[in-house]
């Protein structure tokens, strides 16, 4: 099925976002896991980012649990958790059916699944299933602490904004830690606001980048060729919507290197065997080396924008202006960082899991 991912750790992702609920259901996670619910509140409040920046949709996105826990414990049997849809306004999508919106999948959805799709605020599509994708990212994360990995993520830019990217070799639990403006540097907050603000001035949006880093990982997960670690994160990072490029380490950047630049070069500290540098980005052959694990994510802008723009009528066959209402970011990058951190999270644990 195209919204579960996973090997020993199963995550599927389901409902729409003007259904009744979305939800998750999460397969093969180890039993005796106490999950701490203030804790996973709070990842998902980190989600809903209620800034000024934010779409006017206000719901409280509390997970109920039908399965797999038992006084806050995990009892072995599938997890299933629901968020109630709340505050919806379908009203806004009823002309759209055949006037696809640039940028979106309006039009895709339908040529795959013909007039029986629901597109309404973008159903299955919808940026709204990110909720249930951070209730199993949240769960993961904390079983991961407790095993020593711990998994963050910052705005690595906005509209061309650059903050500093990670220590690529010494990333720290400081670095790593959740803040109210997910950024390194504070100093790079006021002119990313202004480029956003910017844009909203000009009826549009922008996009930006998150980087994302893993520590604590051991040496050895992952496989080579079509299943290694960067492939799999890679699948699970574009399974959110907006986003249009992965890089792990150097990244493209390597294409400008030479091999003596880009070979990290190995040295023991203690029983551990380190690199001084990390282009690979802590993996190689699409296996874990122990260094920090450190990939980006590239989002397009929001599509949805106010700007008058010209589209297609599927029915008429004619051209014709579409003008978006409804609620929306300018910058879907302020919520996107637990996102990032939740499908980062999600596949380290069914990577570890499979190690045992």
């Amino acid at each position: 099925m195209s919204s579960s991912i996973g090997n020993r750790v199963r995550v599927s992702i389901f409902g729409q976002s003007h259904g009744e609920a979305i939800g998750v259901l999460i397969d093969g996670l180890p039993a005796g896991e106490r999950i701490d619910r203030e804790e996973l509140q709070a990842f998902l409040e980190r989600r809903r980012a209620k800034t000024k920046f934010s779409t006017p949709r206000r719901e409280p996105d509390a997970p109920e649990f039908l399965s797999g826990l038992v006084d806050g414990v995990t009892c072995g049997a599938p997890l299933c958790a629901v968020i109630r849809n709340t505050n919806q306004r379908s009203g806004d999508y009823g002309k759209l059916r055949d006037v696809p919106r640039p940028g979106h999948a309006d039009f895709t959805a339908r040529a795959r699944y013909g007039d029986a799709v629901d597109l309404r605020g973008g159903g299955h599509f919808s940026g709204r299933l990110t909720a249930p994708l951070c209730i199993a990212g949240g769960i993961a994360k904390q079983i991961l602490a407790r095993r020593g990995v711990t998994v963050g993520a910052h705005i690595e830019q906005i509209a061309g904004v650059r903050d500093r990217r990670y220590d690529p070799v010494a990333v720290t639990e400081a670095d790593l830690a959740p803040r109210e403006f997910p950024v390194l540097d504070p100093a790079v907050r006021e002119p990313m606001e202004a480029a956003m603000w910017e844009a909203i001035r000009a009826l549009d949006s922008v996009g930006g980048v998150i980087e994302c880093a893993a520590v604590g990982l051991p040496a050895g997960l992952g496989d080579p060729m079509f299943d290694g670690v960067e492939n799999r994160i890679a699948k699970a990072v574009f399974g959110i919507p907006a986003v249009k490029g992965v890089e792990f380490g150097a990244g493209f950047g390597v294409a400008d290197l030479r091999g003596s630049e880009n070979n990290d070069l190995y040295y023991r500290e203690g029983d551990a065997v380190k690199t001084r540098t990390n282009n690979h980005g802590g993996a190689l052959g699409g296996i874990t080396s122990g260094m920090p694990l450190i990939f980006r994510a590239a989002f397009k802008p929001t599509a949805s924008i106010k700007a008058a723009q010209e589209t297609l009528n599927l029915a008429t066959g004619e051209i014709e202006p579409l003008e978006i209402g409804g609620r929306h970011d300018p910058c879907i990058v302020l919520r996107a960082a637990p996102c990032v951190e939740s499908a980062a999270a999600i596949t380290l644990l069914d990577l570890m899991e499979e190690r045992g």
